[in-house]
């Protein structure tokens, strides 16, 4: 009983040896921590001796800044505007090579990029040239039937007119004797002149079409070098996010020309197919106006479905007009909420405000072609944004013009050189 009563006081004893010292270091280390130094109240702000207030001045700052970028910005449309001839061949061009990309990469892994780029752009020609010759042997085939047509609809829509409003054919005939005047004496002092025009215009016509072809081809051929050349201007800490940058551009138009390509050979079969049951002349007409103007949301079917409409009322009278127009609103209807939510939305993600206003500001600074480019422009500027403020993951997602030599396997008997060309191109 001794031993173990003497291990319970050595026991006790050392658990108190052991608080002591815990004590103890704490204590120490209390002793050590600096004491904490008084504060000391803020200064009062000294009053702004200037007359002006900071909100006004920085107001004014941000105001200067954004006109001079502004400035900047018109100065640049109105170059662009200058060289409209060289400009909007190139953007065609552009299109173009997103769109024939594609096409390009699967015949360069069996020839060189010379000869692949050669057959992209003849393959466009020759498909552009047969649908200007359906186009023509189309009108020069059905213009004898379309003229008596033509006449038995206008007698139609006179008929109509006449027992609609109670407006005689003597009126109707001067009505159509004065606009006919009035089109006449605006346009007749200036016959001179406005056939220049017409030939100037026509020059500016061709030319463009050569340049967009000589420029599809390099896009195409040298399209991943041209883009490291004007990369290379940028300072180089900024040089990588630019060409990230440019191959989610290059990805998101592409993505965007093969949508609209999709939703505009749809659209324009659906209509065709609906000219054709009601027999209105020029079908093949009708589908390649309503397949261009796809490319113009919102605005480009109303464009082309109106088109169609007047065809078929001026062939058939009213009520052929009405049946167009029921088939014109019912494919767009199905092309609205069925095709352009499962590709474009998905491509774009615009808001369809947004895309009215870019279509609307593209037409007021660009005509026509600034329409077509507006939607692809800001879906770009779109994707780009997104990847600058890094809102969501954006990336390139397929191999394009933007990126690397794509020929793996050269053709028999050519030669790699070093800056990854083939040899025998």
């Amino acid at each position: 009983m001794k031993r173990f009563a003497f291990r319970g006081r050595a026991a006790e004893q050392l658990r108190q040896a052991r608080v002591q010292a815990e004590r103890l270091r704490q204590a120490r280390a209390l002793a050590e921590q600096p004491l904490p130094l008084p504060q000391r109240r803020p200064a009062p702000a000294e009053p702004d001796p200037h007359p002006v207030p900071k909100t006004f001045r920085d107001a004014a700052e941000w105001s200067w800044r954004f006109l001079l970028v502004v400035a900047a910005l018109l100065v640049i449309l109105k170059g662009l505007t200058m060289i409209s001839t060289v400009v909007i061949p190139v953007l065609v061009a552009i299109l173009l090579a997103a769109l024939l990309q594609p096409v390009f990469n699967l015949l360069a892994r069996g020839v060189t990029r010379t000869l692949a780029a050669g057959l992209t752009v003849l393959l466009l020609v020759l498909v552009l040239t047969g649908a200007f010759m359906v186009v023509g042997r189309t009108l020069s085939g059905g213009l004898g039937d379309m003229s008596v047509q033509v006449l038995q609809g206008i007698e139609e829509i006179r008929a109509w007119v006449r027992d609609t409003f109670g407006i005689s054919n003597v009126q109707i005939d001067d009505y159509i004797a004065q606009a006919r005047a009035a089109v006449t004496s605006a346009s007749g002092d200036d016959i001179g002149p406005m056939l220049a025009r017409v030939g100037f215009t026509a020059g500016h016509i061709v030319a463009g079409f050569f340049i967009a072809l000589f420029t599809l081809f390099f896009l195409l051929y040298d399209g991943h070098r041209i883009w490291a050349w004007l990369v290379r201007f940028f300072p180089n800490l900024t040089q990588s996010g630019i060409r990230e940058a440019g191959a989610i551009a290059w990805a998101q138009l592409s993505a965007f020309t093969r949508a609209t390509i999709v939703v505009a050979f749809a659209d324009a079969v659906g209509i065709t197919l609906v000219a054709i049951i009601l027999d209105v002349p020029f079908p093949a007409i009708i589908f390649l106006i309503v397949f261009l103007g796809a490319f113009i949301p919102i605005v480009g079917a109303g464009i082309s479905g109106t088109i169609a409409v007047l065809l078929a009322l001026v062939a058939h009278g009213p009520i052929s007009a009405l049946l167009m127009l029921l088939g014109v609103i019912a494919v767009q209807q199905i092309e609205s909420h069925l095709l352009q939510p499962l590709l474009l939305g998905r491509v774009m993600k615009l808001h369809p405000l947004g895309v009215i206003l870019a279509i609307a500001a593209g037409i007021v600074l660009g005509g026509i072609v600034g329409g077509l480019i507006a939607i692809p422009t800001v879906a770009v500027l779109n994707a780009v944004g997104k990847y600058y403020l890094a809102d969501e993951d954006v990336t390139a997602g397929e191999e394009g013009l933007l990126a690397p030599d794509t020929v793996t396997d050269p053709p028999v008997g050519s030669t790699h050189q070093p800056d990854g060309r083939v040899g025998n191109d």
